[in-house]
């Protein structure tokens, strides 16, 4: 029985191992069915996923032979082909600051410095073999060859020296635009940029989408147009070039956001000494100028404010500046009939009387409203026999004389024919409801580093009336006496929404650079001052301007007027407190306004602060006057 157990046992073993092998095939099936469906189900998950790849990615490509349509965009790459002898530092600059959307690549490939002295002394030696046949033939020298081999030779020694290395250089651009006009203009300027500077560039024709590649942030270069360079002229195109507004002497305006560094700037030194500022409210344009203000009179410059709203008179008493209020009932009285001691060439009382008779013309249509041809001839004549009925005519000394009142002109008016209507019109200036403000003789005489105009607490109406007045009454003694000034108007839209105003405004930012003046013009309306027939005319001569964060409503019109780049215009939109650009000439930065502890204390406008500032003042006088009492046992009194 043993043996035959034995034997079954054997038989028995080839089915067993059979059996097991198709179980591991079974197995093995399964596993397979198993992955199949979970790559089944993650690819069913993964199309439900949304990855940065499909939000970056276009809707749409189309490869044309020149160009891209990207989207609903244009696209052209052109690539540098070949550049001058020389290139100046910053020649990418004009490129960069173009307001063009476009993508810039650069690729830098380094190459053994060997290589390049083997082949540079190479070419060495076949160019002194032609210099020396050229010679031995008799043929006039090549100064182009003589030329080339220096260069070579000197790039031989700063290789050789290690303080310059060698690189193949691949410079790519890429351009964008809504339309194929527009795309083919903004390819032209920019290959006219370049080409203004001798490096001339080409269109990557059937490899438009290979260049659109090249310039990707990816990093990859399948145009492989490149050449060779060393490191001098390569970094003169780097493109990250921020300017400096530093120089040895004048005030310091904030700090530069593109590198730290600082804004210093003498306004003098440029054709003009003009500014302009434009910001929304609260953006910072005041707290700027009165920072400029302190700072300027450290340096002695005379400066005068038109104030329309009270923010000066915390400034006006920390210097012991002038502070004159200008309303109905204030004693302080201006006669626009006020005549200048005139300087050099406007010395001739003739000049003097023409030039106020005009300046009176204007203010006469700006209180009485529009005026016939007619009327200006009478108004005109009116004027001239106004002061001539006080002795000041074309030939008088005007060092002592008694300047007439509106009430001469209002009784002269009327004793001519056709002059009873505005006679009656200015009455109300002279006995009516507006009477003693314009109707008396000049009671100011002010010798001061600083002086403010406060305009608070008239009435609208007769803000841009006074203004006025009060910017001739300004004008008048910067013409008398020669002296470095700063005049600034704030609140500039007021003078802007009447055309005489305006006009006047005007004629002082163009003629005050011979008076050693420079206007400082603020304004927050900036729709109102450039959409003015003379706004414009005003940024135009001014060779400052300072432009804080801005609306929406007003942006396009800001970014039209100073050429801004779209990185301009939203820096703009998004800017905090004292944050813009800051033009001086031709250069411009972003901005940022800074002041010191002790200057903020003195030029800040927000009403918390200043009521902190206030407390702070009655605490002290309260202590010191208390600490006085009690050392004097009450018989003195301490005054602040």
């Amino acid at each position: 029985m043993f043996g035959f157990k034995k034997i079954k046992q054997v038989e028995q073993e080839p089915n067993s191992q059979q059996a097991a092998e198709q179980a591991d095939v079974r197995r093995l099936e399964q596993d397979v069915h198993k992955q199949k469906e979970l790559l089944e189900a993650e690819k069913v998950f993964r199309e439900g996923v949304v990855s940065v790849r499909d939000i970056i990615a276009p809707s749409s490509l189309k490869v044309e032979t020149n160009f891209l349509r990207l989207n609903d965009l244009y696209v052209r790459t052109l690539f540098i082909m070949t550049y001058p002898r020389y290139v100046t530092i910053g020649w990418f600059a004009p490129i960069i600051n173009e307001s063009l959307t476009l993508d810039i690549a650069m690729f830098f490939y380094p190459m053994d410095i060997q290589i390049v002295l083997k082949q540079l002394r190479n070419k060495v030696g076949t160019m002194q073999a032609q210099i020396i046949s050229d010679h031995e033939k008799g043929a006039p020298r090549d100064p182009i060859t003589e030329t080339a081999l220096r260069d070579i030779e000197y790039l031989r020694d700063s290789l050789s020296q290690g303080t310059e290395k060698f690189f193949q250089f691949s410079l790519y651009i890429t351009i964008y635009a809504k339309e194929k006009d527009e795309l083919d203009l903004a390819t032209d300027r920019i290959e006219n940029l370049l080409g203004m500077q001798l490096i001339y560039s080409r269109r990557a024709l059937f490899q438009s989408e290979q260049g659109f590649n090249s310039t990707l942030p990816v990093g990859n270069d399948e145009l492989t147009i490149s050449t060779n360079m060393n490191s001098s002229p390569i970094a003169s195109s780097f493109p990250f070039v921020s300017s400096e507004l530093t120089s040895d002497e004048g005030v310091l305006y904030g700090i530069n956001r593109h590198n730290n560094s600082l804004i210093l700037f003498d306004r003098f030194s440029l054709q003009n000494a003009n500014m302009v500022v434009f910001a929304t409210s609260g953006a910072g344009k005041s707290y700027a100028i009165k920072l400029e203000i302190l700072r300027s009179m450290m340096l002695g410059t005379d400066v005068i404010v038109i104030d329309p709203e009270n923010e000066y008179r915390h400034l006006a008493e920390a210097v012991n500046g002038a502070y004159i209020n200008v309303s109905l009932n204030s004693e302080s009285k201006l006669n626009p009939f006020d005549l200048p001691r005139g300087v050099s060439g406007e010395s001739k009382a003739e000049d003097i009387l023409r030039s106020a008779v005009i300046t009176l013309k204007g203010l006469i249509r700006l209180m009485i409203g529009e005026v016939t041809n007619t009327e200006d001839s009478l108004l005109d004549r009116a004027l001239i026999e106004t002061y001539a009925k006080k002795d000041i005519t074309a030939s008088s000394d005007l060092a002592n004389i008694k300047p007439p009142l509106m009430s001469d002109l209002e009784e002269l008016l009327l004793s001519m024919e056709g002059g009873e209507d505005m006679a009656l019109r200015i009455k109300k200036y002279t006995e009516g409801t507006f009477a003693g403000l314009f109707n008396s003789p000049t009671n100011i005489k002010v010798d001061n580093q600083l002086i403010v105009f406060s305009i608070r607490d008239l009435e609208d109406e007769l803000r841009p009336i006074a203004m006025y007045i009060i910017m001739n009454y300004i004008w008048n003694i910067i013409r008398s006496e020669l002296k470095r000034r700063i005049l600034v108007v704030d609140e500039a839209w007021i003078m802007m929404r009447h055309e005489d105003s305006s006009k006047f405004m005007y004629a002082l930012v163009k003629r005050c650079r011979k008076y050693y003046l420079g206007v400082t013009t603020i304004t927050q309306d900036v729709n109102d001052f450039l959409t003015s027939a003379y706004g414009n005319a005003i940024v135009t001569n001014c060779s400052l301007q300072l432009l804080l964060k801005q609306t929406p409503a007003a942006i396009n019109l800001v970014q039209k007027t100073f050429m801004l780049t779209e990185g301009e215009k939203y820096l703009l939109l998004e800017a905090g407190l004292g944050e813009g650009i800051f033009f001086a000439g031709s250069k411009h930065a972003a901005i940022k306004v800074q002041a010191s502890y002790a200057e903020h204390q003195i030029i800040t406008s927000d009403p918390r602060q200043l009521l902190e500032i206030e407390e702070a003042k009655k605490e002290f006088e309260e202590q010191m006057l208390s600490e006085n009492e009690a050392r004097t046992g009450g018989t003195e009194t301490f005054s602040a």
